[in-house]
């Protein structure tokens, strides 16, 4: 049979590929083999393969480090996690096996830094970069840090900022940063970003508030654009703006030594995903370098901030199809036994596309379909991929014994918080199981149940019942 499920994924994409093949017909993911996982635990389900975070730390810091190697450049490259994509206690575990250092964005997540801090996991010499707009409790946990000698850098989001840290900081060198106001891309509905200081401002806001200042040392200047580090034109004429900004800074700030061009680095949401890393973290750091040695100045090191890069090729979301309806002569609907808006917010809100597979029934015939979730919201669907206005996947027979199951990859930043873990969530759709897998020393697969199915005594309660 010709028209399978199999030879279409294989006719449309290089496949197999990198964490995805098929055994028996039945899908691997970084040689898991899901089948069983499903057996054990059932679905719907949450799964987080904890080696593939420390994978793609090392990837990165790898890249820049080849591509500073290339060009001689001068500075240094330090890799920070961006707690706010997973606050997961199991994911800074493994970020904190690899050398990592933190960017936080609010409030709580420094009771997060407090708690590592007690078990050993974060000491003095780990950065602590703080962003975010700070209001009072925010500002005095960050405070509290510097005052104990822990290596916090606040990047300075507005300018009133700087005087809280002027009046409670008792270091004798605080370290501080500016974050800059990048312009919008042209589509976007704002001219200029809400976060950080205008760039026309930000030297004369340096002369009066910082260089004045004893007490401070101005250590980072932070970039960032909501689109991310792409081949765009826009992003590439942000970051000359950026080194102007730097340039100018640089001539009256001798402390002035590092720059963070944020996070942003794309993830693989298809099969037919093509970025080429290595081009662009090299066009990165050449353009730094020449833009510094063609007006004398020292290459500063490159901080980043990699949040969905770091953990998003580690999650998946599984689920079985439960019914099919065919409403019209057209559009039949496959139902899952979850709902994408509670799950996989981000395909709601944003209309994220993920990389979604059969995970059995290879060997059958396809069809196109609707997912539908079992909610009664009418926006809880997915019908669309990144690489395609259609979904298909194989064919369900009512009569048959055995479920069809599927999968959605590379899920794992973002949708637990945006989905309101452990909370209230659409029609009380529950939050489903989630599962973490590990390798042992052998290589042997590990799994742990990290979290059951809510439960509606747990919703009641929250609730007020």
């Amino acid at each position: 049979m010709e028209n399978t499920y199999q030879n279409l994924i294989a006719q449309t994409f290089n496949f197999p590929q990198e964490g995805f093949h098929v055994t028996d017909n039945e899908l691997y993911f970084n040689d898991i083999p899901l089948m069983d996982i499903i057996k054990k635990y059932g679905t719907p389900l949450k799964i987080t393969y904890l080696p593939k975070i420390g994978q793609q730390i090392q990837k990165a810091k790898r890249l820049f480090n080849v591509a500073m190697a290339k060009v001689d450049y001068k500075g240094n490259y330090t890799y920070c996690y961006c707690t706010k994509s997973s606050h997961f206690s199991f994911v800074l575990d493994e970020v904190l096996k690899n050398d990592v250092h933190i960017e936080t964005s609010s409030t709580y997540d420094i009771h997060i830094i407090r708690q590592l801090i007690r078990e050993g996991k974060i000491d003095k010499n780990k950065y602590i970069v703080s962003n975010g707009y700070k209001r009072d409790e925010y500002l005095r946990l960050i405070t509290d840090l510097s005052n104990e000698g822990y290596n916090t850098i606040p990047i300075l989001d507005h300018k009133s900022e700087i005087d809280y840290y002027a009046k409670h900081v008792k270091a004798p060198k605080q370290k501080v940063g500016i974050r800059i106001a990048s312009e919008e891309e042209p589509n976007f509905q704002f001219y200029t970003s809400r976060l950080g200081i205008r760039h026309v401002d930000i030297v004369d806001f340096y002369k009066e508030k910082i260089a004045t200042n004893p007490k401070f040392e101005l250590k980072m200047l932070h970039f960032f654009i909501n689109t991310g580090i792409k081949d765009t034109i826009y992003y590439w004429t942000e970051l000359a703006k950026c080194l102007k900004v730097y340039l100018d800074l640089k001539r009256i700030c001798p402390t002035l030594d590092s720059l963070n061009i944020g996070g942003g680095m794309p993830i693989k949401n298809s099969l037919s995903f093509e970025y080429d890393y290595e081009y662009m973290i090299e066009e990165i750091i050449s353009q730094i370098k020449n833009y510094c040695e063609n007006n004398e100045i020292a290459e500063p090191n490159i901080f980043t901030e990699f949040g969905s890069f770091t953990v998003s090729e580690s999650g998946a979301a599984l689920y079985s199809i439960i019914d099919q309806k065919l409403q019209n002569d057209r559009e039949l609907w496959y139902m899952i036994d979850s709902s994408f808006i509670t799950t996989l917010p981000d395909t709601w809100g944003i209309n994220q596309r993920f990389i979604l597979l059969a995970i059995n029934n290879w060997e059958r015939e396809y069809q196109p379909v609707n997912l539908g979730g079992i909610t009664c919201d009418s926006m809880d669907y997915y019908n669309t991929e990144a690489h395609a206005n259609n979904v298909f996947l194989p064919k369900v027979d009512p009569k048959e014994k055995g479920t069809q199951y599927i999968g959605f990859f590379h899920t794992g930043a973002y949708q637990e918080s945006l989905g309101g873990y452990g909370g209230i969530q659409h029609c009380l759709i529950p939050a489903p199981k989630h599962v973490l897998i590990d390798r042992d020393e052998d290589g042997e697969i590990v799994t742990r149940l990290f979290a059951k199915e809510q439960s509606y005594k747990s919703m009641l309660k929250t609730l007020g019942y």
